[in-house]
Formats: structure tokens, sequence, C-alpha cells
């Protein structure tokens, strides 16, 4: 099993910043990929982005490419995203997501039923 908790949302004003992090705990060295979901209001929840637990890789999607940055730090089992450039549309719960699996639809988890863990998730809201 593997907890995960979400801190750092708030409001703040287009154009803004926020960083969220997610602490990890529990069985994390199962950990294949952490990241992203965002849910805003009436709308499904969709993938912002993900990274390799080991290795490099990040992939974001379109929607926040170049304005969002994931990163972690493995000592502290903790993945962080850097929200910069803040849109109103950006409003959402952001939750925290980790997978165990080492099969994809693709060459990276970003559907939701590839994702084994959820935090609680976490508001952010920007204004106008």
């Amino acid at each position: 099993q593997v907890q995960l908790v979400e801190s750092g949302g708030g409001l703040v004003q287009a154009g803004g910043s926020l960083r969220l992090s997610c602490a990890a705990s529990g069985r994390t060295s199962s950990s294949r990929f952490m990241g992203w979901f965002r849910q805003a209001p009436g709308k499904e929840r969709e993938f912002v982005g993900v990274i390799r637990w080991s290795g490099d890789s990040v992939y974001y999607s379109d929607s926040v490419k170049g304005r969002f940055t994931i990163s972690r730090d493995n000592a502290k089992n903790t993945v962080y995203l850097q929200m910069d450039s803040l849109k109103p549309e950006d409003t959402a719960v952001y939750y925290c997501v980790t997978t165990w699996s080492l099969t994809y639809s693709g060459s990276y988890p970003k559907r939701l039923d590839e994702y084994d863990y959820w935090g609680q998730g976490t508001q952010v809201t920007v204004s106008s």
C-alpha cells in the first residue's frame, strides 16, 4: 500500500505561481511513475503530468506544457508540481497519483485506470 498526501494548494491571481507537493509513504519502492491529475468543476478528471520514479523522463499534457514543471526528491519520497503563468482554467482539484504497473496503453501511464493510488486532492483556484 502507498499513501499520498498533497499540500500547497490555494488561491492565486492569474499569472501567478503555486507549488504543490505530494509526500508518499508506505511501499514507495514499488512506484514506477508519480504524477498529477486534475478535475475542474463539472469536468472529467484529466491527466496533467507524470515523472518516472527512476530516471529523468517527465511527460506533460499539452494544456500545461511550458508552464508546469514536475520534479521529485527521492530521498523525501516527494513529488512537486511547480505551476507558473497560471490561468483561470487551471482552477481544479489536483490529485497526486502513483502506479506500480509496468505496462501502459502508451509509453507512459496517462489514463485514470492506469494508476493504483490517489491522494485526496488539493484545491487550486486561479482568479482572473
